[in-house]
Order: C-alpha cells, then structure tokens, then sequence
C-alpha cells in the first residue's frame, strides 16, 4: 500500500476531470456534488497526513454532524438527538485514545441510546425512538475505521466510492433500464455496474484493488444508499438537510461510505 501523499497528483487529476465532465454536463446537481467533493477530499487528505489524532477528529466531526442530521431527519426528540450525537462521535475518539476499550464504549453507547425513551417512560412512540437510536450507533459506527485501518486505504476506498457515486448516477440516467429497487426508483441496475467499473478503476490506479477492497466498494456502495433511501422514504423526506443546497446534507453524501467502510474493516483487519 503507498503512502497518502503518493495518492496527490493522481486525486487531483480526477477532480479536475471530474469538474470538466460535470461542467459539460451542465446539471446542477453534479456540479454540486462535485463541489463537495473538492472541499471534502482535500480536506480528508489533510486530516489523514496529520496522524491518527486528525483522523479521528474528522471523523468525529463527521459522525456528530451525520448524526444530528439523521436525528433531525427522524424527528427524534432533543435528549435523543444529544446522547446520539455524543454516542457517534466517541466511537471515532474511543478508536484513537482507547482501541482496546472500543467494544465496551459501542456497547455502552447502545444501551445509552436505547434506554432514554425507557427512562422517560414513552409508552407511545418509545418503541420507535428506541429503534431509530440504536440504528443510529450502527450506522455511523463505521467511521471508526477511518482511524483504525491504513491510511492510504481509507484515502482510496473514500475517493473510490466517491466517483461510483458520481458515475452510478451519471450511468443511470443515461444507460436506464431495469430498477435497482423499490427503495429507490430512480435508480437503475446499469447506474451500479457503470459505478463499480467506475469505483475499480480508481482503486487500480491508486495500488488498493484486492479482491476483498472490490468486494467493500462495488457492494458496499449501492447498499449504503438504498439504506439512507429506505430511512427517507419511511420519513418522506427527499434530502437528509438543506444546507449543501441541492446537493443535500452530510449524510446524503457519505451513505454510500459507510457500509463501505463497515466490510472494509471486516475484510483488511
């Protein structure tokens, strides 16, 4: 596995490439997609070069933030919302100070979570405050990989699913044909086999393809966003937030990562 800084030039020219094509593309969409993308790449790479510690920390950041919006996005109450956020965003922090104590915080944090609605004694929407809660910590709780693999490897698999993401949707819409699914009609069996093409050919060219890192991105990739698109259609909400404007929120923009980064930490650890 090379280093992250060897990664540089090769990222750079993609997102020059990929502003090209969603400029000549002319919709909106892409072009906010890739814009969040180049602030977010960057950042991410930054992040990584400083160690552990920065990886953790934007991770945390990213957990807390993901999480606020998935509370809001479900209309959880606010100690629901607080304790998951906080739960989240230790994960990431527990796996940089404390590796060997992770299991017991992901369990504490579970049964924090699924014991406020008991504590309160809801007996009409407890059941699904509680649920939500714990769905909550399971999702998000990938992001502790990103301190626990290799760097370089989070770098490639984050860049790998971005541009599936990209290239799913770009697939999609003009190849069409049969549905992905019911969880998201919009989406085509031809938009996740142009995106896995898509998301190999980056993992080649950064020296991470395996066949177990294949397996992580071309799978893991569809699944995370037909999850977010079950939890929004259960919700009728179409964005996860409004304050990447129509590109979404946070969590609309890592759903995708997550279940990646879940079998990536099941298969490279």
């Amino acid at each position: 596995m090379t280093r992250v800084e060897d990664f540089i030039p090769y990222i750079a020219v993609a997102l020059v490439a990929g502003g090209i094509g969603v400029a000549l593309s002319g919709n909106r969409g892409y072009l906010l997609r890739w814009c969040a993308w180049a602030v977010a790449v960057p950042a991410v790479v930054a992040a990584l070069l400083l160690g552990p510690g920065g990886a953790a920390v934007l991770a945390a950041a990213a957990a807390a933030i993901c999480a606020t919006e998935y509370a809001l996005l479900t209309r959880l109450p606010r100690p629901d919302q607080a304790l998951l956020t906080v739960v989240a965003s230790a994960l990431p922090l527990a796996a940089w100070l404390a590796p060997g104590r992770l299991l017991q915080v992901f369990v504490a944090g579970l049964l924090a979570v699924a014991l406020v609605p008991v504590v309160a004694g809801d007996a009409d929407d407890g059941l699904r405050r509680l649920s939500l809660n714990v769905l909550g910590v399971v999702w998000f709780a990938p992001l502790v990989a990103v301190v626990l693999l290799n760097p370089a490897l989070v770098l490639a698999v984050f860049t790998a699913v971005s541009v599936t993401d990209i290239a799913a949707s770009f697939g999609g819409r003009f190849l069409r044909g049969p549905r992905l699914s019911p969880l998201s009609p919009g989406k085509h069996w031809s938009g996740v086999l142009v995106g896995a093409a898509a998301g190999l050919a980056v993992l080649a060219l950064l020296g991470a393809f395996t066949p177990l890192t294949a397996v992580a991105v071309s799978l893991g990739a569809p699944v995370g966003d037909l999850l977010e698109s079950m939890v929004k259609r259960g919700v009728a909400t179409k964005d996860s937030a409004t304050w990447l404007a129509d590109a979404g929120g946070l969590l609309d923009r890592l759903d995708s990562l997550l279940p990646t980064l879940a079998l990536s930490l099941l298969f490279c650890t």
